[in-house]
C-alpha cells in the first residue's frame, strides 16, 4: 500500500520514513487564509485551533487528490494523507516565528511552561483507480520547556536558524531537545505528524496499517 503525503516538510517526512513508510510527496496549493474565511464565514463562527488543524490537513490532502487522483493525472494509487499542525501557549496561537526576534521572545515565553500541540489529519483513501472514503483525527500533545534555560542558551539556539520555521519556535527531534522538560501524548504529534492517528484512519478506512511498511 503506497502513501502519499500531501505535504513537503521535512519533519513529515522524517517521522513517516522513521516509521518505516517511504511516502510519495505531492506539494499542496492552497490559499489557507481566503479557505479559513471562507468556511467561518459558512459556519458563523471561528475555527477552533484542532478544527482548524483538520480542516486544512483536509483541504491539502483534497487538492493533491483533485490534480493527481483519478479525474485529474492519475499519478497516485494508494492512501492520501494531509495534515497541519499549531502550537499554543495561554490559548494564543503561535505560528512560525520567522524572524530571530519573534523565536526569541516566544521562546522565553515558554520557558518553564506548558504549551499545547495539536496535529490535525486527513485521509483519502485513493485505491484502485477511485476515490472510496475519507476520515480524519486530530491528535494532541503537551510540551514543556525547562524552567532553568538561560536566556544565553535560547538565544543561541535561535541563532542556528532551526526554530524560525517551526510552529511553535522548537523542534523535539533537533536541537532543542535538551530544552524539553516533558512531552504528554504521542512525541511524533509534536513533531507534526502523530503515527497512532495515522494508524488509526488507516484501520479506519478498511486497511492493515503494516501493509504501509516499506520492508
Amino acid at each position: 500500500m503506497r502513501l502519499i503525503l500531501a505535504s513537503t516538510s521535512p519533519a513529515r517526512l522524517s517521522v513517516l520514513r522513521g516509521a518505516g513508510i517511504e511516502p510519495q510527496c505531492f506539494s499542496p496549493e492552497v490559499d489557507e487564509e481566503a479557505e479559513v474565511a471562507a468556511r467561518e464565514a459558512e459556519l458563523g463562527r471561528s475555527l477552533s485551533a484542532p478544527e482548524l488543524t483538520e480542516y486544512l490537513g483536509r483541504l491539502k490532502a483534497e487538492d493533491v487528490v483533485r490534480r493527481y487522483g483519478p479525474e485529474g493525472t492519475g499519478e497516485i494509487d494508494g492512501l492520501v494523507l494531509g495534515g497541519d499542525s499549531m502550537f499554543l501557549l495561554d490559548g494564543e496561537i503561535l505560528g512560525k516565528p520567522h524572524l530571530p526576534e519573534v523565536a526569541l521572545e516566544r521562546s522565553k515565553q515558554h520557558r518553564g511552561r506548558t504549551g499545547v500541540l495539536h496535529s490535525g489529519h486527513w485521509l483519502i483513501d485513493c485505491t484502485g483507480g477511485s476515490v472510496r472514503g475519507s476520515a480524519g483525527s486530530v491528535d494532541t500533545a503537551t510540551v514543556t520547556l525547562s524552567a532553568d534555560l538561560t536566556d544565553a542558551e535560547l538565544s543561541a539556539y535561535v541563532a542556528t536558524g532551526e526554530p524560525l520555521e517551526l510552529a511553535g519556535g522548537f523542534a523535539i527531534d533537533g536541537l532543542a531537545g535538551a530544552f524539553i522538560e516533558r512531552i504528554e501524548g504521542a512525541p511524533s504529534c509534536v513533531i507534526g505528524l502523530s503515527l497512532p492517528a495515522l494508524r488509526r484512519l488507516v484501520v479506519e478506512l478498511g486497511h492493515e496499517y503494516p501493509s504501509l511498511w516499506a520492508l
